[in-house]
């Protein structure tokens, strides 16, 4: 049964605990021009924080088998941890809260549409691992955002009811997510992949330049707010 008592916080990864989206712009651009296919801005935007098969399926003309989307989705990411293994710093304000969360012993967890090496891979080189007790990511799902599965498959690594989650995200599938799971929510404006006004929209309980404007009572008070 699922721990009544408990908080728990779920975090997105890009746009949220990093910005890694210009790594990210690069590989698929990188990917496109070996395909001859554009990549545009507005692919980008579009896209944010879907999973791969999804954005290749979407995008690029003629359709291509799943092993085949596999591929390129592999190769993708690997041009994207190459560059990230040159250097990722956590967004303003995130490693104080997540150590505060820590200390105040709310559970954390991961929630990301991302590959699960690409989670480990800025987990270790942000050195946070310590600071979650669960990772979900692409592999541990087979819907991604703004279905809730990826966030509902980390509350239930957490033992935390659904209700009693909050989400840190910066997309607004993934605030759709949050929503749909019954979920709390924190929307990230840094990245400026979507305007605040899309991300209340979307069902944020509170829009935040960065993080540093966020502390314990903050997500105690939503957490406390009735319904989800």
């Amino acid at each position: 049964m699922p721990d009544l008592h408990t908080y728990a916080v779920i975090w997105d990864v890009d746009g949220t605990l990093v910005d890694t989206a210009e790594l990210h712009f690069a590989a698929w651009v990188k990917l496109a021009g070996e395909l001859g296919k554009p990549f545009t801005r507005a692919d980008f935007a579009a896209t944010f924080g879907r999973r791969n098969r999804e954005i290749i399926g979407a995008l690029f003309e003629p359709r291509y088998s799943d092993n085949e989307i596999a591929e390129l989705g592999v190769r993708k990411e690997e041009y994207y941890k190459a560059a990230a293994r040159k250097g990722v710093d956590l967004l303003p304000g995130v490693r104080p809260l997540l150590e505060r969360l820590h200390a105040a012993r709310f559970k954390q967890a991961i929630g990301s549409s991302a590959p699960r090496g690409n989670i480990d891979l800025i987990l270790s080189l942000t050195r946070t691992e310590q600071l979650f007790e669960a990772v979900v990511s692409e592999e541990d799902t087979q819907h991604g955002k703004p279905d809730p599965q990826v966030f509902l498959v980390a509350a239930k690594k957490l033992n935390v009811s659904p209700g009693n989650c909050l989400v840190m995200e910066d997309a607004v599938a993934g605030v759709q997510a949050a929503k749909s799971g019954g979920m709390k929510c924190i929307a990230v404006s840094f990245s400026g992949h979507h305007p605040e006004v899309r991300l209340r929209e979307a069902g944020a309980h509170l829009v935040v330049k960065n993080l540093e404007h966020v502390d314990i009572a903050t997500v105690r008070r939503i957490l406390e707010q009735p319904g989800g």
